[in-house]
């Protein structure tokens, strides 16, 4: 698959290598899983499917950093971080990789990069990249956990009450470990909130 971002490796191959080399067996499987789920949903979206392809392959590229180097990527960074995540040693590896895939791969297409950036917190202004990432990594094949079979069946016919309901989903294990809610998190929470509410008056 060609891919039409500008990126310093030649090709997908080269890619997945660099994945097999960072990643354990598991979390390089479920990036090949969130790939081919977030093929599938640009499809439906009509989205971009090579830059789809693209980002679900290489959004956790950094999750299996050591926890210093990922903070020191997550402060060179520059990309907004707010205290929550700062204070979330689990979210670190999306800053991380979004600030890796630029500077070590040379990805200069922002949508990828905030794909990757926002894959685990979500916002209130993602793109269709950005949403299809976000689900594509909740619902690929490889996930399960209670309910992921309802969260699949809305991601392909209503995205903004899939996102929502991913959003209760993510933000409620936060909860419930007692761990910090971004900012934007509760901002994407209260977007698909109205969007959900405002499609179900205008059925009723």
């Amino acid at each position: 698959m060609q891919i039409n971002v500008v990126y310093k490796l030649l090709n997908i191959e080269d890619i997945k290598t660099l994945l097999k080399n960072r990643l354990s067996k598991k979390r390089f499987i479920h990036s090949l899983n969130v790939a081919d789920e977030c093929v599938k949903l640009a499809a439906v979206y009509k989205e971009d499917i090579s830059k789809a392809y693209l980002a679900g392959l290489i959004h956790d590229i950094c999750k299996e950093m050591p926890n210093d180097e990922m903070y020191e990527l997550v402060i060179k960074s520059n990309l907004a971080v707010d205290k929550c995540e700062l204070l979330s040693k689990s979210l670190w590896h999306a800053i991380a990789g979004a600030y890796y895939i630029k500077e070590n791969l040379e990805i200069n297409d922002f949508d990828v990069i905030n794909a990757v950036r926002f894959h685990t917190v979500g916002r209130a202004s993602m793109s269709r990249l950005e949403e299809i990432v976000y689900l594509g990594d909740l619902i690929s094949v490889d996930r399960t956990y209670k309910d992921v079979t309802k969260l699949r069946k809305y991601a392909y016919c209503d995205i903004d009450k899939a996102i929502f309901m991913a959003l209760c989903f993510s933000i409620t294990d936060v909860i419930e470990g007692e761990l910090f809610i971004p900012v934007s998190s509760i901002e994407a929470y209260n977007k698909y909130a109205t969007l959900v509410k405002r499609k179900e008056r205008e059925r009723s």
